[in-house]
């Protein structure tokens, strides 16, 4: 697990290397109940990830944080099962949205939205498996330049991504309103059409949850 004192450390680097603006805290809100879908389903400015058919009698959404190890265990273990278990089959349309805790976080959201057209979710994943290289390390954007440059950025196109108000304005936008409209308040937070679920789950749970509503 990575530590907070770590993690504050990469981010205060982090922030005086690409000139992010600092994201931690914000508000501190309890536990909400359920959101309802149809707002749930309204895109931010930068557009949707999504996988799947927005048909699908199921649309689970995920706030997730880059850095949190909770997102990284379920993305690292049960994202696969759960893909093709129900995204494939047409059982569900999933819609993943960044909510960075940090920094770090705000930084590897938007490295996985400058990825090429339809690689959105393999960089994610890839930034979700090698997390512990680049999270825990002493010299972050060397760790996250490190992998950029194997997704093909360069030095030009890592620096731009990262300088990108637009980019971080969009990110900042969905981070807000998740927290501020769905009371959204830790890492990962899932909403099954609409019924709130937190925490990293296995495949089982996600069964339980997702089955009554087929």
């Amino acid at each position: 697990m990575i530590s907070r004192r770590t993690m504050i450390q990469n981010s205060a680097g982090l922030v005086a290397a690409a000139g992010l603006t600092p994201l931690l805290g914000g508000a501190a809100w309890a536990q909400a109940g359920n959101a309802d879908i149809e707002k749930l389903k309204v895109a931010g400015p930068l557009g949707e990830q999504a996988l799947g058919d927005p048909d699908a009698p199921v649309t689970v959404v995920e706030y997730a944080s880059m850095t949190c190890g909770h997102c990284a265990n379920f993305h690292n273990n049960t994202y696969t099962p759960f893909k093709e278990k129900y995204i494939e089959t047409g059982q569900v349309y999933f819609i993943f949205r960044e909510f960075p805790l940090d920094p770090v976080a705000t930084a590897v959201a938007m490295l996985a939205r400058c990825a090429p057209e339809g690689k959105f979710f393999d960089t994610v994943e890839i930034f979700f498996e090698r997390q512990r290289e680049w999270a825990s390390s002493e010299n972050v954007v060397a760790e996250l330049q490190k992998i950029a440059f194997q997704l093909g950025f360069t030095q030009e196109t890592f620096k731009e991504c990262l300088t990108n108000q637009e980019l971080l304005d969009g990110v900042n936008w969905v981070r807000k309103r998740a927290d501020q409209e769905f009371k959204v308040s830790s890492t990962p937070t899932f909403f099954f059409n609409g019924a709130r679920q937190i925490g990293s789950m296995t495949i089982e749970e996600v069964d339980a949850v997702i089955q009554p509503m087929l």
